[in-house]
């Protein structure tokens, strides 16, 4: 059986879901997204589900932005509940080069009609009482954003793009990709589809996916663990939920969840997994955690909430998430093969997913990207980039956790 579409889209994450939407947003319905397993089952299910106006490149905040509306929008025209939390968020300057950086950023944030704030250590405490404010030089304030829950959005952008009449087929792998002549071909165990265009928004699965066709894509998984506490009295005192912590120091994101802390910690020494090859088998699985080789960051995670560190640990995940040499998002045409788009490398799926798809669908349906963001694009890296360089960046990078660009370490 054959199908003839206008594009595919190949991945069922938040990222996948919202390029559909977004698609549809703008009129492109003749669409279908071929998920091998179910929707989340990538690294979705298991992120924090963190939404927040503040990146590491000013470039991309229009992405985080964006994010948090798309999800908003598809909430609202499907009737599904995203889980959202408005906590805001606080990023904490623990010198006074952060805190300059952070105040010179504030136009942005202007031009994008973004609630932004550089507040003080005072501030900083009245707005998260369990913060300890010792020593630190202030914190960026973005009271607009919080976190969503990952499958609810996901699901959401679903429903919404149905709704818009896009296709969705869950349990049908894509087993080959090809051009055939100015189509593309998409094979699966029962149809094949010819799309004018073909999104690969398959995390760290896209590697190996696009292998054949002679692209060599730089995107590897590397270990992230999240740790989960048990009942903490004091917030649970509190008559409001307390606004998310991302730390240069510690690194570290730290926030409510429920009555105790969810904290993702970027650990100096990141390990990788399955460098060779995702084991066919991979499905929703977690990977053996480590909590030993985070206790210099935890440690620094309990200096700044001394809370975190009374209630115990009830749970640690360790998740494999997606990582290009630069940690940012491979976003845009392959150059080489028309009509093939990349949405993957997405280490931050939920910050980001949503507003990169708003950018990768306008640029697909108007032929031009409706703006210069260069530092996404899949050609700013050489298709001849080795094994080991790309590996030893990503490290580099993922070491770095929540240090600005310039700023000292």
């Amino acid at each position: 059986m054959t199908q003839h579409v206008q594009a595919i889209v190949i991945g069922g994450g938040i990222v996948g879901t919202s390029v559909l939407y977004s698609l549809a947003q703008r009129g492109w319905t003749d669409t279908v997204l071929l998920e091998k397993r179910n929707l989340t089952s990538g690294s979705t299910w298991h992120a924090a589900g963190n939404v927040t106006f503040f990146g590491h490149y000013t470039a991309i905040t229009d992405l985080y932005i964006n994010s948090v509306k798309t999800y908003l929008a598809a909430s609202e025209e499907s009737g599904h509940d995203i889980g959202f939390h408005p906590t805001g968020s606080l990023r904490l300057a623990n010198t006074a080069e952060e805190l300059e950086a952070y105040k010179s950023i504030a136009p942005v944030y202007d031009r994008l009609d973004a609630d932004y704030r550089v507040i003080g250590p005072d501030e900083a405490a009245e707005v998260h009482p369990l913060l300890e404010t010792k020593d630190l030089h202030g914190a960026a304030h973005t009271p607009g954003d919080g976190h969503v829950d990952p499958s609810g959005a996901t699901h959401a952008l679903a429903k919404a793009a149905r709704q818009r009449g896009a296709h969705i087929q869950v349990q049908t792998p894509a087993l080959a990709i090809r051009q055939n002549g100015q189509e593309w071909q998409v094979e699966t165990e029962t149809e094949t589809f010819f799309a004018d265009h073909v999104v690969v928004a398959t995390s760290f699965w896209a590697r190996e996916m696009l292998a054949p066709l002679g692209i060599n894509l730089p995107i590897y998984p590397v270990q992230h663990h999240e740790i989960i506490t048990g009942t903490v009295p004091a917030l649970q005192a509190l008559d409001f939920e307390v606004p998310a912590v991302r730390d240069p120091y510690a690194p570290s994101n730290t926030r409510q969840e429920r009555d105790g802390f969810l904290c993702g910690v970027y650990e100096v020494d990141p390990q990788f997994w399955a460098t060779d090859g995702i084991p066919p088998e991979f499905a929703e699985e977690l990977l053996v955690p480590d909590v030993e080789r985070l206790e210099p960051e935890l440690l620094r995670v309990i200096e700044r909430i001394p809370a975190f560190g009374e209630a115990g640990f009830k749970t640690i995940n360790n998740g494999p998430i997606a990582y290009a040499p630069d940690g940012l998002p491979m976003l845009g045409p392959v150059e080489s093969h028309p009509g093939l788009w990349l949405a993957t490398a997405f280490n931050i799926g939920i910050g980001t997913g949503g507003g990169s798809a708003q950018f990768l669908s306008e640029w697909m349906v108007n032929g031009h990207a409706p703006y210069d963001l260069s530092m996404v694009y899949p050609s700013r890296f050489a298709n001849d980039i080795s094994k080991e360089t790309a590996l030893a960046q990503i490290h580099a990078t993922y070491a770095k956790g929540y240090i600005m660009p310039g700023a000292p370490a």
